[in-house]
């Protein structure tokens, strides 16, 4: 299952030019990376990505770096997901907010990412990095502003490509799955991935301060039931 695109307009805006700039910015910062040594690189994952020791301890960045990280990726690989699922679930939420509050919700949602990474990884010296986190927060405001919205989705059956218009909720709930077993192991049995699940977590459940980041028009729709 990969969700290609959400087929409905925007209502409030034409173009989602916040969005737009956050998948430029990161593709900037993904250039230069690529510009370093390797000694380099890895030197400046300690210095901008998120740490869970130094962060607790007070160390180095601090909680800049809880924001800083959001904007560093492994590969392209790591990036292009990132922003892809951006631009699935950003472009009608960024409209239902507005640029620049949305941009505000965004590095939120960063922000709690790295906290509940942080917290449960207390005592990991790895760098975390990426834009997951704030990304699931994306998605989690999406499926409370549109419960209703459907996502242009590649669906093989087989060999033959199909492109259903899914629930949103379905896609979101089959990538959730994902998220919340490998998190369980984790705080069970403290097993070890490449891949931030809890900050996945973390991100999708401060999708609640969306409510704080809305347009006033599109709020009072929303609490008169109305589509927003």
């Amino acid at each position: 299952m990969f969700p290609l695109n959400d087929s409905e307009p925007n209502r409030y805006s034409a173009w989602p030019l916040m969005t737009l700039l956050i998948v430029v910015v990161n593709a900037v910062v993904l250039c230069f990376e690529w510009t370093l040594p390797d000694d380099a690189l890895k030197g400046m994952f300690y210095l901008f990505g998120s740490t869970s020791h130094l962060v607790l301890t007070r160390q180095g960045g601090g909680a800049l770096v809880s924001l800083t990280s959001t904007f560093l990726h492994a590969d392209f690989w790591h990036w292009l997901s990132n922003m892809w699922a951006l631009w699935v679930f950003g472009r009608r939420v960024e409209d239902a907010c507005g640029a620049w509050r949305f941009l505000c919700y965004y590095l939120v949602c960063g922000l709690c990412a790295d906290a509940m990474s942080s917290i449960i990884l207390y005592n990991s010296h790895i760098p975390s990095i990426g834009a997951s986190g704030a990304i699931f927060g994306v998605m989690g405001a999406y499926l409370i502003l549109f419960p209703g919205g459907r996502i242009r989705t590649l669906l093989p059956l087989w060999f033959i490509p199909t492109f259903p218009r899914i629930r949103a909720f379905w896609i979101i709930l089959y990538f959730m799955v994902f998220q919340i077993i490998p998190a369980m192991l984790i705080l069970v049995n403290g097993a070890e991935y490449g891949i931030g699940y809890w900050a996945h977590l973390g991100g999708f459940f401060s999708c609640f301060f969306i409510f704080l980041f809305l347009r006033p028009e599109a709020f009072a729709h929303y609490w008169a039931g109305e589509p927003i």
